[in-house]
């Protein structure tokens, strides 16, 4: 390629040009063979983290793979998952430093921005763009292209295969029981403040059924991806919490709007209108300690089909919203999803790389892993419900209804909501684990104060008080931004 280059500069007569590009332009994904041998296959390792059904659908496909395309092509890819997203990354830093032990890095892995960014400055990865047309690119959601320019000049490091965002669930069973004798609509959770004044509610109707036992309300909501919570609650307030240019973060937290992002999440918190109390929110809602919660649709096959109680255990019903957003904000909504990336090798392994990736985000493949995962399709044709549709028909598909019913209100709104994930910048990772630990874990720690403080006889209002009020803010909002600007400058 460098050869390429160089002959473009240097090319002393309009033929000589012309045939550079042609050449150039073959190897930048118009499917040139020149670079593979059915005969001589390159055989590719990819690491990911699915696990469960996700795996088992990631897997039917590069089964697929193999017997059809890469058989063609001479491609031969193998997939192992290396258990969580945190193993993963892990294993892959073993392997770029060597690690006594660690396995070799892998042709292809599974990575978040963040991590990719890391890998790429110890210059571990692929430019993408060497082996991608400026037409192949335009056929991806542009956001979705755009967060894997993770470097300054702009080309691709992070290619797009499954992306997700987040969804309100909720037991619609118990919810019913509720609406109906407090009066609450679903309307009511379209806003974060409206969810708040809800829950409230839900705690005084819970607490009302025991009159003989004061101050045992449930709490109402919960959620997971506390960073989320963060980056995009801000991001519909009109501020860039982690501002980026050129790998470079300017931090925003101004005092106003991060009071209403303590006031509607910390706060309910501390009263016992939210919860968190399993390692996930789906789990809160199978115990019966909460009744909603705002979590990633790829959460919606955990999303339980019963309550289990000490007392017994009873079916419940779901209902999917689009998730509450502050009131007077802007419709923003997180994208996520860790794309894959691409081990720097050699120009075969990569090119192989690259083809593979492209055919597994073909629309229908890509729908038919993401109809099992919960994970929206990359390609713009693919993001229809009749496309979904058409997917799951031709290919006799089964997809859980919940997970159905994510992605079609995910694609029927698409047009309605911005995406947005902050660009990649140095201790990007740290940063991120400040949001997601800060305040949730004072929210905790206050709950359980509050809690000690009822049982010595006080009542909640006055039990929560030292820990809502302004001076708790101002000593929260000093700590957090000291915190954050720690995390980025370590």
């Amino acid at each position: 390629m460098l050869k390429l280059k160089q002959l473009w500069r240097t090319g002393k007569n309009g033929v000589l040009l012309t045939l550079a590009a042609v050449y150039i332009f073959s190897l930048a994904g118009c499917g040139s063979k020149d670079l593979l041998d059915p005969k001589n296959p390159v055989s590719l390792t990819v690491w990911h983290y699915y696990n469960g059904s996700q795996q088992a659908a990631f897997d039917a496909l590069v089964d697929t793979f193999n017997d059809t395309v890469g058989l063609e092509r001479g491609i031969y890819v193998r997939g192992y998952s290396q258990g969580s997203v945190s193993d993963l990354e892990t294993a892959v830093r073993n392997a770029i430093n060597g690690k006594v032990g660690a396995d070799v890095m892998p042709d292809i892995f599974s990575s978040y921005a963040d991590t990719a960014y890391e890998v790429e400055q110890a210059g571990a990865l692929a430019n993408l763009s060497d082996y991608l047309s400026q037409e192949e690119l335009e056929q991806y959601v542009d956001s979705y292209i755009e967060e894997g320019r993770i470097v300054a000049d702009g080309t691709l490091r992070i290619f797009p295969t499954a992306k997700s965002t987040e969804v309100m669930m909720l037991n619609k069973t118990d919810w019913e029981t509720f609406a109906a004798a407090a009066g609450a609509s679903l309307e009511d959770l379209n806003t974060i403040e409206g969810v708040a004044a809800t829950a409230k509610t839900y705690y005084e109707w819970t607490d009302s059924l025991t009159p003989d036992v004061p101050g045992d309300g449930k709490a109402f909501y919960g959620r997971d991806a506390m960073a989320n919570y963060f980056i995009i609650g801000m991001q519909q307030l009109g501020v860039e919490i982690f501002h980026v240019e050129n790998g470079e973060v300017t931090l925003n937290t101004p005092q106003e709007e991060l009071y209403r992002l303590w006031e509607s999440y910390y706060v309910p918190m501390v009263k016992g209108y939210f919860g968190a109390y399993g390692s996930f929110r789906s789990d809160d809602v199978k115990t019966g300690d909460i009744l909603a919660y705002t979590g990633s649709t790829a959460s919606a096959m955990y999303f339980p089909s019963q309550v289990e109680l000490d007392s017994g255990s009873h079916a419940i019903d779901y209902i999917v919203k689009m998730p509450p957003i502050f009131q007077g904000g802007e419709n923003y909504a997180v994208q996520q999803g860790a794309g894959m990336v691409v081990s720097k090798s050699d120009q075969q392994h990569e090119y192989a790389a690259v083809e593979f990736l492209k055919w597994f985000t073909q629309a229908e493949n890509n729908l038919q892993f993401g109809s099992v995962s919960g994970y929206l399709p990359v390609r713009k044709e693919a993001n229809s419900v009749q496309k979904l549709d058409q997917v799951i028909s031709d290919r006799g598909l089964e997809v859980s209804p919940k997970t159905y019913d994510c992605l079609t209100i995910m694609l029927d709104n698409m047009a309605n909501v911005t995406p947005y994930t902050n660009k990649s910048f140095k201790n990007g990772t740290e940063a991120r684990k400040v949001l997601e630990y800060h305040l949730a874990d004072l929210a905790a720690e206050s709950r359980a104060a509050v809690k000690a403080a009822m049982e010595q006889g006080a009542d909640l209002e006055d039990a929560a008080a030292p820990y809502v009020n302004q001076e708790a803010f101002a000593a929260w909002y000093a700590d957090f931004v000291q915190a954050l600007n720690a995390a980025i400058n370590k």
